[in-house]
Order: structure tokens, then C-alpha cells, then sequence
């Protein structure tokens, strides 16, 4: 950040639906950039959090790459992650680009060394959480394996009604199976009784 000129902060407000508005939200990052004295750009976005795509978050994280800001500047941190995960990997790219994040109601702000360490604290949650999860997986995996129960995608059984009449080749094409889980099938017996079946070369 260069302090020779006034900070240029983007503001970025969302809300999740299209009966509500950003209004409430840009007059507060406004008031607070003023006070601060810092010049502004305004990024705002009416969509879902959990969706992918978030048009003005997007133009948002191009102009971070193109240093066309100095820090971001929201109202509170679910404005900006669609959950924890790609909050912490968004604040980390831009601690990587050296911009900075102010987020108004959580009184968090980079700028200073306090805000920094709040950071640093919710990224260890973060990765805190995330190492649970995959203890609580694994462990649910080898309780289900002790107990003697088959992981992964059931396998697909055909009726064995309809393999009359059918060769390997057929059957294969039907279920959509290779010819060799075709003419396992049928060898494990699940044909009608007495039919048979030519193997095709």
C-alpha cells in the first residue's frame, strides 16, 4: 500500500434475492471509506451465496489481480464467502497480492496488526474444521468396514427375466456392462432355468 496517495478501497455488498437490496449495506461502507478518506469503487451483486457464479465478485477478483485497489472494504464476512472454505481462500489470495480487508460489522481489519491476527485465528479454525471432517469420514468408513458392509456403488444386478434370448453381446449392450460382467452374470446363473447363451468371439 502506498501512503502517499488516499487508499482505493473496493466495496463489495451481495444480497440473495431480488426483493431485497444493497442499499443498507453500500451507505455503511460508504460512510466508512469517507471517514477514512479513502477513494472508492462499488462492486454489488443480487444472487444466492451458494452459487457458483457471483458476476461483480468475479469483476472484483480480476481488478485484485490488476492491483486496481488497495483493500476490500465489506459489511460482514457471509457477504463475501459463499461458505468458510472460500472465504479463507479468497482473504488468502489477497494477502498474497498485499490488499488489504476491512469487514464492518466484525470489526475485522487488515490494516492493522489486530485484524491481522483475527485472521490468522479464523484460518486456523477453518483448517481446524476441515481436518475434523476427514477424521469423522474416515472413522464412519472403517466402522461401516468392520461391520462387514460394502462401500462404494452398488453393483448393478440385472432381472434375470430378461436375459432370455440374449447372447453376452446383447446382454452387455442392455445394462450397459462390459461383455465380461455380462458373461459373469449369466455364469452366476442369473438366467431363467435351461436357457443358454452363445459367447460371441
Amino acid at each position: 500500500m502506498t501512503p502517499n496517495r488516499p487508499l482505493r478501497a473496493a466495496l463489495y455488498a451481495r444480497v440473495s434475492t431480488t426483493d431485497q437490496t444493497t442499499e443498507n449495506q453500500i451507505l455503511e461502507l460508504r460512510r466508512y471509506v469517507e471517514a477514512r478518506g479513502w477513494t472508492a469503487a462499488e462492486y454489488l451483486d443480487t444472487i444466492s451465496g451458494t452459487k457458483e457464479r457471483r458476476p461483480a465478485l468475479n469483476r472484483l477478483t480480476a481488478d485484485a489481480r490488476r492491483r486496481r485497489f488497495d483493500v476490500l472494504v465489506v459489511w460482514r464476512l457471509d457477504r463475501l464467502g459463499r461458505n468458510l472454505k472460500h472465504l479463507i481462500v479468497t482473504l488468502d489470495e489477497l494477502a498474497a497480492l498485499r490488499i488489504g480487508f476491512t469487514s464492518l460489522n466484525e470489526g475485522i481489519d487488515t490494516t492493522t496488526p489486530a485484524g491481522t491476527l483475527q485472521l490468522h485465528l479464523l484460518a486456523a479454525i477453518a483448517q481446524f474444521e476441515r481436518s475434523r471432517i476427514v477424521e469423522r469420514v474416515n472413522a464412519g468408513l472403517a466402522r461401516a468396514r468392520a461391520q462387514g458392509k460394502r462401500l462404494g456403488r452398488p453393483r448393478k444386478a440385472p432381472a434375470p427375466a430378461a436375459l432370455a434370448g440374449l447372447t453376452v453381446r446383447e446382454a452387455a449392450l442392455r445394462w450397459n456392462v462390459s461383455k465380461s460382467t455380462a458373461a459373469r452374470w449369466i455364469a452366476e446363473g442369473k438366467t431363467p432355468a435351461g436357457q443358454t447363451h452363445a459367447i460371441p468371439a
